[in-house]
């Protein structure tokens, strides 16, 4: 189906020269209302998340692209600010001369251009004036660009949840996205084993030996970081809680060094480190250059703003680019690839579609096989239902040591 542009007029609060948002009629009530859908989530990393994943600019650089000059974009620029403020990002430096009339900005990725609101731009369509035809047409697209299932009816999720609040405000005058995931053919790999890469303990094991192993063009610090964020993810861990984590998240607790995580939903959970984690976060931190906690108990600024109650290494990320700043998921995704190409036979099979979750199913797997108890699974990575766990590790292809049919083939088929 073809989705031709709308004709819509001209918007009302920003003349059309600086059109911020094409084919959006009231660009600043659209991103209010978005701006207070996500502050409505507690953890801000969730909130870029979303952002990120319906096409909007998260970071500082990006979302100054949008910033209009004049005033008549009085109302755009205030409810931009108030966007940046629920992201927790600050736009104190100047805005650049920009491309007044692109889509809104959004992270590199393959299906870029599908997000959401990019893909309402691109057809001159007023998010709020869509319907579900508009919906259908829009994750018809998705599948034509390869998205798998699970990828759309995550993006439809999120919408959903969107307009369900734009409703509730009058911003839209129905949800669009109210669909039937069941008859759209989204809810079939939650019926069956999971599609998510099944790792064994060798392939994890010679995914950390190459993340350790010095890589051409990798220097020091480029492979201790690969090195952490591996065995970080094997201790259970959600890519965007990864790249949510800072300094002073790394802490002590009961005479062991443990993570404090943020979770979905604002929750907060003490992750312990693995000797591998542990070492590879003191090599990776010696190297990047961190703060020394010696140097905070002589009573420097860093340590009397510690006694004070600010913590050493506040809001400087755990893991850093090559650039100082926090990791977005796709950075993530993309070295974790990187190294699992470089592993091997091992992972030859895998390391196109390997992805961290799979290294979060790892976790789970691993640990039921090895006699844990669920509960204590269920803490270690932060499910909210003890059922959660439990359907992970039922989906997962099991172990095939834990299979009968080499006692059946026995029966019948002599060796």
């Amino acid at each position: 189906m073809v989705i031709k542009p709308l004709a819509i007029a001209a918007p009302s609060a920003v003349s059309a020269d600086v059109e911020p948002w094409p084919g959006v009629t009231d660009p600043a009530g659209l991103l209010a209302g978005i701006a207070d859908w996500l502050s409505g989530y507690g953890n801000p990393l969730t909130r870029r998340t979303y952002g990120e994943g319906l096409g909007l600019p998260v970071t500082a650089e990006a979302i100054r692209t949008w910033q209009r000059p004049g005033e008549t974009t009085v109302a755009w620029n205030d409810a931009l600010d108030v966007y940046a403020a629920a992201l927790r990002v600050s736009l104190a430096a100047p805005p650049r001369a920009v491309n007044r009339t692109a889509p809104p900005p959004a992270a590199p990725g393959r299906l870029r251009h599908l997000h959401w609101f990019r893909w309402c731009a691109a057809r001159q369509l007023d998010p709020g004036l869509a319907t579900t035809s508009h919906v259908k047409a829009w994750l018809d697209a998705l599948t034509e660009a390869g998205a798998a299932p699970a990828t759309r009816d995550r993006m439809l999720a999120t919408v959903k949840a969107l307009y369900g609040h734009l409703a509730g405000c009058g911003l839209a005058a129905a949800n669009p996205a109210a669909l039937s995931r069941r008859r759209l053919g989204l809810t079939a790999g939650a019926q069956s084993t999971s599609a998510t890469v099944t790792l064994t303990s060798r392939q994890v094991a010679a995914l950390h030996a190459a993340a350790a192993t010095p890589r051409r063009g990798a220097s020091p610090v480029d492979t201790a970081r690969a090195a952490a964020v591996v065995t970080l993810f094997t201790l259970g861990l959600r890519v965007s809680e990864l790249c949510g984590l800072d300094e002073r998240d790394l802490h002590v607790t009961r005479g062991r060094r443990a993570l404090r995580v943020h979770g979905k939903g604002g929750k907060s959970r003490v992750v312990y480190l693995s000797r591998p984690a542990e070492d590879a976060l003191a090599t990776y931190q010696a190297r990047a250059g961190a703060p020394s906690t010696d140097v905070a108990r002589r009573g420097t600024a860093v340590g009397k703003a510690a006694v004070a109650g600010t913590a050493v290494g506040e809001d400087r990320p755990l893991l850093r680019t090559r650039g100082g700043r926090r990791f977005q998921r796709q950075a993530i995704w993309q070295l974790l690839r990187r190294v699992a190409a470089s592993s091997g036979d091992d992972l030859a099979t895998v390391a196109d579609a390997l992805h961290p979750h799979a290294l979060r199913h790892f976790y789970v797997t691993a640990a039921v096989e090895a006699g844990a108890q669920l509960d204590h699974v269920q803490a270690d990575v932060g499910h909210s239902s003890i059922d959660t766990t439990r359907t992970v590790y039922d989906h997962a292809a099991r172990d095939p040591g834990r299979s009968a049919v080499d006692l059946v083939t026995e029966t019948w088929y002599p060796s």
